[in-house]
């Protein structure tokens, strides 16, 4: 077959494997690589240093496969309408909100087996080529080679959108080391004067069109972080407690986008809890019912000690006074991971009450010094705000 023969028909085969959206990049440096540059240069990407490491990798596709000629860019719909964030809310301020894209199975394990799969074909069409697949593990900037591929634009909100399917989307690629014809770019973005992802953003964490910086998103803070959430962030979260879709729940271009078409992405199995999770119950659920709740879902990457300090900061924001035992016992915990175990000192101190400073008192000589530090921290912001009610000085701590 001729370049553009093969070309058809391996993007006939990624559709009927379950893919959206298929196109052709040729193998060159991506056109965004200097904009990534600038990001890094800005200390946008907040504790993310393994980008860092990885900048010189990005600059080619060579880096992720010796010999490559052809990017092959695939996008695949996730989730339906109405099974994230922009969910009916929930009455309940003890639930909190996970981010659409893990609702359903780990994307990355169903995404490289259709790849694996599409290569599998293509060896078999065309003897001798050598491939790789990959889902946003490999040093490449999946974003810049999809609008290269002519697969949508990078939005205001940095995601890449689809005219006709939106930016719920996963991105995979598969390199291969065959010439195939590649696609027109994707000239043109479709955003106008609309700012309505940067306006909605709870956190404002867009410096600037096309700008976000990490340090200020929340899903970095509720997925990538692995310490304690500084209060300011923690008072922000707006519910979320993995991920956070805002900035795509409020994008026109998402309006009439439609479901998955992959059942293994479709959220509806409440492979994670729901949209909706049961915040009381994450703090008390123990080591076994967790690695049996995070088994093939995407969450496993926050870790149960992540996920435990989002829902203690979630519940500290919104005052929930019923789980000041959970957090007491999670913070009395020496067995706990210190950010979790700070996690429920601040929501204890945002809560405060009688039962709140109980607990707060019991682990004053916690350690290590993270931990303790928040108690103090915790006890103090109780006296500041009970001393403003009854107009009197507060205590010095």
């Amino acid at each position: 077959m001729t370049p553009s023969e093969l070309s058809q028909a391996l993007k006939a085969e990624a559709l009927r494997l379950g893919f959206d959206g298929v196109g052709i990049a040729p193998a060159v440096s991506p056109p965004g690589y200097e904009h990534y540059l600038d990001w890094l240069r800005a200390e946008r990407h907040a504790g993310m240093r393994y980008m860092e490491r990885q900048a010189e990798a990005r600059r080619h596709p060579g880096s992720v496969l010796d010999g490559v000629r052809s990017v092959v860019m695939l996008s695949a719909v996730y989730g339906r309408p109405g099974r994230g964030g922009e969910a009916a809310p929930s009455d309940d301020p003890a639930r909190g909100k996970i981010a659409r894209y893990a609702l359903g199975e780990d994307y990355h394990r169903v995404l490289w087996i259709k790849l694996d799969a599409l290569l599998g074909w293509l060896e078999g069409v065309h003897p001798g080529v050598r491939g790789r697949g990959v889902v946003d593990t490999a040093p490449l900037l999946e974003r810049d080679y999809a609008r290269l591929a002519g697969l949508g634009w990078v939005g205001k909100n940095t995601m890449l959108i689809d005219r006709r399917l939106g930016s719920f989307t996963f991105l995979g690629a598969l390199l291969v080391d065959v010439e195939l014809a590649p696609d027109e770019p994707h000239a043109r973005g479709h955003c106008g004067t609309c700012t309505r992802c940067l306006d909605a953003c709870p956190t404002d964490a867009f410096a600037g069109p096309y700008q976000l910086d990490a340090s200020r998103c929340i899903s970095y803070w509720t997925i990538e972080h692995r310490g304690p959430v500084p209060g300011p962030i923690a008072e922000r979260l707006d519910g979320w407690v993995f991920g956070c879709d805002v900035c795509q729940d409020v994008c026109p271009w998402n309006r009439k986008a439609p479901g998955t078409r992959m059942p293994e992405l479709d959220g509806t199995a409440e492979v994670a809890d729901g949209p909706r999770p049961d915040l009381l119950a994450w703090l008390d659920r123990d080591e076994d019912a967790w690695s049996e709740a995070l088994r093939g879902t995407a969450l496993k990457r926050a870790k149960r000690a992540g996920l435990v300090r989002n829902a203690a900061l979630v519940l500290g924001t919104r005052r929930v006074a019923e789980a000041v035992p959970s957090l007491g016992r999670r913070l009395a915990d020496e067995a706990e991971e210190p950010a979790a175990r700070a996690a429920a000192a601040w929501a204890l101190g945002s809560i405060g009450g009688d039962r709140a400073r109980d607990a707060l008192m019991r682990g004053r000589h916690a350690s290590p010094d993270s931990v303790r530090e928040a108690v103090v921290a915790a006890e103090a912001a109780i006296d500041l705000r009970d001393a403003a009610t009854e107009g009197r000085p507060a205590r010095p701590a």
